[in-house]
C-alpha cells in the first residue's frame, strides 16, 4: 500500500537534499495541456544530479511514497500528473539541463534529461550537426520526457522515433540504484536491452537522468512543397513516388485536410494560407538533400510526374527558406486551431500505410452513423500516424456534445484495432489511455509488462496509474 507525503517524509528528504532542490507545489506541476486531468502533490523536488534523484527514489521506496516524474509538462496523455491516490512527490528534472558533451566526429551528443529539446537542437547546430527530433512543443519539452514517451514528431519518416535517436542512458531505477549506461556505441550486444525498456516506459520503471543522442550531418539544401491531391489514396501513391525519385532525401510527408485549413481561416487569420479555396486534401513534402542537389528541381520533377499520373492537381514549391517556414507554419498551427474550435474527442493513432485511405473512408462513414460531426484528419502520413480529431458542427460548442465523447472514442479505437493499428502512435499511454491499453493490448504482452513492472518496481512507487491501469 502506498502512502501520502508526510511532514516526516519531507524532513527526511531535507536531510539528504540541498534546499535548492525543493519547490513550491505550484499549479505548473499539476496541470497538463489538454486540461483532462489535474494532478495532486504533497511535495515537489528538483534534484540537480543522478545521485540526488537516487536519494529521492530511495527515500520514497522506504516510505512507500509514489513518485511522479515531471519533464516539460507537455505530454498529452496525463502521464505527468496524478489526479488520484496518495499524495505523491513530484520529481522535476528542471535543474538537470546541461549538454554534457558533443562529439561531432562520432555524431553523438550527451545531454541531461532536463535539457530542453530546442537547446539540444541548437547545441547540435553549433557543432555543425543535426538532432532531427522536431515537434511543436520543442521549446519546452525536455529530453527525458521525450525519451520516456518515445516521442515522434515530423521527421520519423527519415530519422525514426526518439528511441531510434538514443544510444545510451543514465537512469535511476526503482530501488534507487543508478544505471550508468551512457555509452556511445552503435553496437552493444550484451544481453537484455535496458535502454529500450526504459524508453517508452513513461517513468513507471525508473527515471531517465541523461542520454547519449544520435546526431546527423546537416542537409546541404532543404526545400518544401504544398501539393494538392484528390484523395488520401493519391497522397499515398505520391509518397511512394517521392521515395522512388528522391529516396532518403524525403524528410517529412504530412497529410493535411481541407477541414484543417478552414479551421485556420476561422480561428487564426494571421496564418497565411497557400490556396484561395481550401482543397479537400493536400500534402506537405519536405526535403533535405546533399551538396550539389537542388530541392526545387527535385520537387518540380516530382510534381510533373505525379501530375501526369493524375495524382496531383495543384501545388506550390518554396523558393526560399522563409517560404518553406511559412508552409510549416500552416502545418504546425493546425493543432492550435483545433484547440480554439474545441474537439469532442482527439485521437493519436497509427495504421499500416496501405490501410490509411480505407480507415479515413470507413471512419467517416462510422461517425456519420453516430451523428453529425466535423472531422479534422491530419498527420504524419510518411509513418502512418494520423491525428484524427472529431468536432461539433458550426454553432455548437464542445461542452454541448461532450456526452458523446466516450462513444466516439470507443468507435474510433475499435476500428483502429480491427484494422491492425495502434491507439497510441506517438503520445504514449499515460493515464488517459491506460484503460484502452487494457482493452486492446495483447494479453501476453500485458502479462509480460506487468511482470516487468513487478520485478523492477515491487513497491509500485514509480508513476502509479500510468501505462498499466491499477486494480
Amino acid at each position: 500500500m502506498l502512502n501520502s507525503v508526510t511532514s516526516g517524509f519531507e524532513a527526511s528528504l531535507r536531510q539528504v537534499l540541498p534546499g535548492a532542490a525543493f519547490r513550491d507545489v505550484a499549479a505548473t506541476y499539476l496541470e497538463e495541456p489538454r486540461g483532462t486531468h489535474r494532478g495532486r502533490a504533497g511535495l515537489v523536488v528538483a534534484p540537480a544530479s543522478a545521485d540526488e534523484v537516487a536519494a529521492v527514489i530511495r527515500a520514497a521506496g522506504a516510505a512507500s511514497v509514489p513518485v511522479v516524474p515531471y519533464g516539460g509538462g507537455t505530454g498529452l496523455v496525463a502521464g505527468q500528473v496524478a489526479p488520484e491516490g496518495p499524495m505523491p512527490v513530484v520529481l522535476s528534472l528542471e535543474r538537470m539541463t546541461a549538454v554534457r558533451a558533443v562529439y561531432p566526429d562520432e555524431n553523438v551528443l550527451v545531454a541531461e534529461a532536463g535539457a530542453i529539446l530546442a537547446n539540444v537542437q541548437a547545441a547540435a547546430e553549433q557543432a555543425g550537426r543535426l538532432f532531427p527530433l522536431t515537434l511543436a512543443s520543442q521549446g519546452s519539452a525536455r529530453i527525458g520526457g521525450l525519451l520516456a514517451t518515445n516521442a515522434g514528431g515530423v521527421n520519423v519518416l527519415r530519422y525514426g522515433n526518439a528511441r531510434d535517436l538514443c544510444l545510451g542512458l543514465e537512469a535511476v531505477l526503482p530501488d534507487g540504484s543508478v544505471w550508468h549506461g551512457l555509452k556511445r556505441l552503435r553496437k552493444d550486444n550484451t544481453g537484455y536491452d535496458l535502454k529500450n525498456l526504459l524508453i517508452g516506459s513513461e517513468g513507471t520503471l525508473g527515471v531517465i537522468t541523461a542520454a547519449s543522442l544520435r546526431l546527423f550531418p546537416r542537409p546541404a539544401a532543404e526545400g518544401a512543397a504544398l501539393i494538392v491531391v484528390p484523395s488520401p489514396a493519391a497522397a499515398l501513391s505520391l509518397l511512394a513516388l517521392a521515395g522512388q525519385r528522391i529516396g532518403e532525401g524525403v524528410s517529412a510527408f504530412e497529410l493535411i485536410s481541407g477541414m484543417g485549413l478552414r479551421f485556420l481561416a476561422e480561428t487564426m487569420p494571421q496564418v497565411r494560407l497557400p490556396f484561395a479555396a481550401a482543397p479537400d486534401w493536400l500534402v506537405l513534402v519536405d526535403l533535405g538533400l546533399s551538396a550539389g542537389q537542388d530541392p526545387e528541381a527535385a520537387l518540380e520533377g516530382l510534381f510533373s510526374e505525379a501530375y501526369e499520373r493524375g495524382l496531383v492537381s495543384d501545388g506550390v514549391v518554396a523558393h526560399s527558406d522563409a517560404q518553406r517556414q511559412a508552409f510549416w507554419t500552416v502545418r504546425e498551427s493546425i493543432p492550435a486551431a483545433n484547440r480554439l474550435i474545441g474537439a469532442i474527442s482527439s485521437h493519436d493513432i497509427s495504421l499500416p500505410l496501405g490501410l490509411v485511405p480505407e480507415f479515413i473512408a470507413r471512419g467517416g462513414e462510422m461517425l456519420g452513423a453516430l451523428g453529425d460531426f466535423r472531422i479534422n484528419c491530419f498527420g504524419h502520413l510518411g509513418d502512418g500516424n494520423l491525428h484524427y480529431n472529431v468536432f461539433p458542427l458550426p454553432g455548437q460548442t464542445k461542452a454541448e456534445r461532450l456526452g458523446e465523447k466516450a462513444g466516439v472514442q470507443r468507435a474510433v479505437h475499435d476500428l483502429v484495432n480491427e484494422m491492425g493499428g495502434s491507439i497510441s502512435a506517438e503520445h504514449g499511454i499515460g493515464r488517459l489511455k491506460a484503460a484502452d491499453l487494457a482493452r486492446y493490448g495483447d494479453p501476453a504482452k500485458l502479462a509480460a509488462m506487468r511482470a516487468i513492472k513487478a520485478a523492477l518496481d515491487p513497491g509500485g512507487i514509480m508513476n502509479p496509474g500510468a501505462v498499466l491501469a491499477e486494480g
